[in-house]
């Protein structure tokens, strides 16, 4: 395969040094907080779909209509990023995802399971955003530095998600008080935690990173144009690429994880252990991610991404092999977790590198509306495929989705050499 030819690199971070801290500090605090509705949306609405609907084969459902809902809004909130700044859309993302908790304590309320696949759908914003962010981080980052800075935004979203899952049992304290239903306290945190993160965004993000990156740049010829997400896809072997890797990988994650709360039931294992295992499986997701991002800035993006393709390799192993057994499970989900950190933190970056800064955005929403789209696709899958052959066998049918990207990342040689492109 040809490779493409090398864009300009945009704004380096050492014209806006003291601009892109503070930049990267606002995403932090703001990815924490968003971070938060994660673990409930995820774990919690795994088991309210199987509740309200009243069989196990709809569980999965609840990673479907959130991943579509983050699918949905990516490339509206990408649009508003070009036109009005990524603090407009980010903030918009975070109080769209603070109706869908509303709506899902509503839909709990009233026992109604469309409501609350509607609410899990506009809870899905709330990922959007947290994706959205980790670009916002780039707008101003120089060529060297631009992994590190994304990978640690990404990075940030640890603390949050890891404390949402462990929020079930406070939640349901909390709300009692309210007068709340069973299982939906945890939601009271995710909208509060959204509303913050909307503030955060709008507050902090002044001037804002991509109208600044924007600016700065030279302005476009007149005989050209913004180019829409699918067209660069199809015109540039590289964001081809970066977009497949992130969208199977998310795929494979998602479908493993959203099965991996009803099985622990059904196995017998406490609320209270099935929160504890999602917030190692999300720590492995988020944890080590700015180890993976200067991995990328010193060896290359395309090494950290067959590197994360192993990782998932090993989890589908062990599933399949030991599936049924506790401590095999936390294992494979950290290893899990890992390996999506490694591959979507390599492939988010040649996204940024693949492109002009003035077709950043509509590249990056794009990748966002593929990688949602894939992940509600799995989730959607992995419930009938679980009732079908069981957790090891869904490990063992994700296999074909690592495949695709070692063959494509070993014989397609999208990007050569195997190192970070200059800029």
């Amino acid at each position: 395969m040809t490779t493409p030819r090398r864009p300009a690199s945009g704004t380096d971070s050492s014209a806006h040094p003291r601009l892109q801290r503070k930049v990267v500090r606002v995403l932090i605090l703001g990815q924490i907080l968003g971070g938060i509705g994660m673990g409930a949306t995820l774990s919690l609405g795994a088991l309210l779909a199987a509740q309200l609907s009243g069989s196990n084969a709809w569980s999965g459902m609840a990673a479907t209509m959130s991943t579509l809902g983050a699918a949905l809004v990516a490339v509206p909130l990408a649009r508003l990023a070009q036109a009005s700044g990524r603090r407009r859309s980010l903030a918009t993302g975070a109080g769209i995802a603070g109706i869908g908790a509303i709506l899902a304590i509503t839909a709990v309320a009233l026992d109604t399971f469309p409501l609350l696949l509607l609410a899990l759908m506009l809870l899905g914003a709330g990922s959007a955003t947290n994706l959205q962010a980790r670009f916002a981080a780039t707008d101003l980052a120089g060529p060297t530095t631009r992994a590190r800075d994304l990978s640690i935004v990404v990075w940030s979203t640890t603390i949050g998600a890891v404390l949402g899952p462990n929020l079930f049992g406070p939640g349901e304290v909390v709300g009692a008080q309210l007068g709340l239903p069973p299982l939906t306290g945890a939601f009271a945190f995710s909208l509060a935690a959204q509303v913050g993160a909307a503030l955060v965004y709008t507050i902090g993000l002044r001037p804002d990173p991509l109208l600044t990156a924007l600016s700065a740049r030279e302005a476009r010829p007149a005989n050209t144009r913004q180019h829409g997400g699918l067209a660069i896809v199809r015109s540039n072997p590289l964001a081809r690429y970066a977009v497949a890797v992130i969208a199977l990988s998310h795929a494979t994650m998602v479908a493993l994880m959203s099965m991996a709360p009803v099985h622990l039931t059904e196995h017998g294992a406490s609320l209270t252990i099935v929160g504890l295992t999602i917030s190692l499986h999300v720590a492995g997701m988020y944890a080590l991610s700015p180890v993976f991002g200067a991995l990328a800035d010193r060896v290359g993006r395309m090494p950290v991404i067959l590197a994360g393709q192993a990782l998932l390799l090993a989890a589908l192993v062990l599933f399949w092999l030991a599936g049924d057994n506790a401590t095999a499970m936390t294992v494979g989900l950290i290893l899990l977790g890992l390996g999506w950190s490694a591959s979507v933190v390599a492939a988010s970056t040649l996204i940024t590198e693949a492109v002009g800064v003035h077709d950043r955005s509509a590249l990056q929403g794009f990748s966002d509306l593929s990688m949602n789209a894939a992940g509600a696709l799995g989730g959607a899958l992995a419930g009938p495929v679980l009732l079908l052959v069981g957790y090891s066998g869904l490990g063992v049918a994700a296999m074909a989705l690592v495949a695709v990207v070692v063959a494509w990342s070993l014989l397609g040689r999208p990007v050569a050499p195997l190192a970070p492109l200059a800029g």
